[in-house]
């Protein structure tokens, strides 16, 4: 099932290569790409080039790696050095980004080599997986929010509310602060995990009554777009 299908040629293109067996790869490397894609398009947020990039990388790496074919360490070396190219984008990249990326290497490597069958089920899996993990929203954590504080320039901000964060909290980090109005209002942004969302409006609440009735806002935690 998992057999190469260059195996056994006799009509030879580029060696041991027949036309048809190249045309088959070359179609297959196309269409997992696609499929790989549009995947990535549905669940994350891209730019045309990327998505481009992603859909036409595994013919490209198929290609090398059948020009290599004949010798089977040249190829491992070229699969190595193909993968190693990740590393050098010009751009540093999301983990989905890196995903997408991997994947469309891996359906590239295993066309060339023939294995069309293992490119199918190895893309009709990951993409599976990758469709079901975004629905269970698997690794998401549901009780970190952004809290945003205005306080006015006479209060401390060091350790206000830090009897609040106890009472209501899990955890709390200050990711920064800046003036507003010409200095007079100081804004406080944190990262913060709630004990229990049916409290909130009780944490919010014991907020306003330490900043003056100031703006507060609790949303959800943003991610960059830059973490891995």
């Amino acid at each position: 099932m998992f057999n190469s299908i260059l195996q056994g040629t006799s009509v030879t293109y580029m060696g041991s290569l027949t036309i048809k067996s190249v045309a088959l790869c070359a179609l297959a490397s196309l269409v997992l790409g696609v499929i790989s894609a549009l995947v990535y398009m549905r669940k994350s947020s891209c730019t045309k080039n990327f998505a481009i990039t992603i859909a036409l990388l595994p013919i490209i790496v198929q290609a090398l790696i059948m020009l290599v074919s004949e010798n089977m360490g040249a190829a491992g070396i070229a699969a190595l050095g193909v993968f190693s190219l990740v590393r050098y984008r010009s751009q540093p990249g999301n983990s989905g980004e890196i995903l997408a990326i991997m994947l469309s290497m891996a359906i590239g490597v295993a066309c060339g080599l023939g294995y069309v069958t293992f490119a199918l089920s190895l893309t009709a899996i990951l993409c599976l997986m990758w469709l079901l993990l975004f629905a269970i929203r698997f690794g998401e954590n549901k009780t970190e929010k952004q809290l945003r504080i205005s306080i006015p320039e006479t209060l401390d901000y060091n350790n206000f509310i830090d009897d609040l964060f106890d009472a209501y909290t899990k955890n709390h980090t200050l990711l920064s602060v800046r003036t507003k109005n010409m200095g007079s209002i100081f804004e406080l942004t944190y990262n913060v995990s709630i004990k229990n969302e049916a409290q909130e409006k009780a944490f919010l609440d014991g907020i306003r009554t330490r900043n003056g009735n100031l703006p507060v806002s609790l949303s959800r935690a943003v991610q960059t777009s830059t973490d891995l």
